[in-house]
């Protein structure tokens, strides 16, 4: 049987990454050595490192004057690194989810937070809009897509202060004008690479600012200089990261990834709108084509067990919804082919029919 890889982290990869990776950890590059037992100072790894960070300018067509680092910690630690770095007296926040929320407190410990606007008592089923950004404020922090509550921000916002942006779970699925920010960054292990890696996308002259000491593995201006090798780097996501993004390129590049996108999300919203055990839980206008969040329709709640059930036997895997908001989560991240948004729909299909 099938199985239909929906996981909302660890995620999909394409099969070929999985496949080279693979290979280059028994071999790299027929050298007689496996990739995790190179130095990460060897010619070998040092041709994978400029070659994703070259990938990751291309693909996102990121401007000059700004470095692509591959660093450890995860997104969670670059909300400590993020205000460490930028914040010298006040940051604006858009609280949008439970890692927005995360981002925003550990901000607090660097100077004052301003929570903007946050939808939180609608359990974070909207974006919020028509808020004010404070014109002082030394950056605008947004969690671009929100992988619990399915809910998204698919174009870049207009605001009139530097902008930093956590894309963990939405980079490379559209194009991003990466000039408006100062910093964007996320975890690879959504749409890029395996768990381990963190991306950072910083602007160089945004750097140095602050008045505070910066203990050096947390200060950019350090892995900027290092070239993402002050430290012994993640070796085999970042050169699984560099695979995926070959992948990217000749699969058509990020605007070829955003009409897969929409095209996925549309099929698995219109089945949700039509089946009626069935319903959304974010706002329409908001809803997330990476993350897609539904639940059982309130007549129906009984069975939403049934359906767990039913469709794992049917190959579904990952579908659980997050504790947070119930129900069922289907992660269409690049890799996921459409074949396997289908495969979920027809699963809605068989059931809606037997009950």
């Amino acid at each position: 049987m099938k199985r239909h890889n929906f996981n909302a982290g660890p995620s999909i990869l394409p099969r070929t990454v999985i496949e080279d990776t693979a290979k280059a950890i028994l071999n790299l590059n027929d050298s007689g050595l496996s990739l995790m037992e190179i130095s990460h100072r060897s010619k070998d790894f040092q041709s994978v490192i400029d070659e994703a960070t070259a990938l990751f300018k291309e693909l996102l067509d990121i401007p000059e004057g700004y470095s692509v680092l591959f660093l450890g910690g995860g997104a969670s630690l670059e909300f400590c690194m993020v205000p460490y770095n930028f914040l010298e007296k006040k940051a604006a926040y858009l609280n949008t989810g439970t890692w927005a929320k995360k981002a925003m407190k550990e901000a607090k410990a660097f100077g004052e937070v301003i929570e903007v606007a946050s939808s939180a008592e609608s359990n974070y089923n909207f974006i919020p809009k028509n808020y004010t950004v404070p014109a002082d404020a030394d950056y605008f922090h947004i969690t671009t897509n929100n992988t619990i509550f399915g809910t998204e921000l698919r174009s870049d916002l207009d605001v009139t202060v530097p902008m930093v942006a956590d894309m963990s779970s939405d980079i490379f699925s559209r194009p991003v004008d990466v000039s408006k920010y100062i910093c964007i960054y996320g975890g690879a292990q959504k749409n890029l690479a395996p768990a381990g890696v963190t991306f950072v996308i910083v602007k160089n002259d945004a750097l140095g600012k602050v008045s505070r000491h910066i203990p050096t593995m947390l200060n950019y201006q350090t892995h900027v200089d290092g070239g993402s090798m002050f430290n012994t780097p993640p070796v085999v996501p970042i050169y699984s990261a560099m695979l995926t993004l070959r992948w990217l390129k000749a699969q058509g590049g990020v605007k070829e990834m955003e009409r897969r996108a929409k095209e996925k999300s549309d099929m698995l919203y219109s089945e949700i709108d039509r089946n009626k055990l069935f319903v959304g839980t974010a706002a329409e206008e908001d809803r997330s084509r990476m993350n897609i969040c539904f639940v059982m329709a309130p007549e129906y709640k009984e069975l939403e067990a049934d359906f767990l059930k039913f469709a794992i036997e049917k190959g579904m895997v990952g579908i659980k919804g997050h504790r947070s908001v119930g129900g069922f989560r289907a992660s269409c991240y690049n890799a996921l082919p459409k074949e396997s948004v289908q495969a979920l729909i027809d699963c809605m299909k068989e059931f809606e029919k037997a009950h």
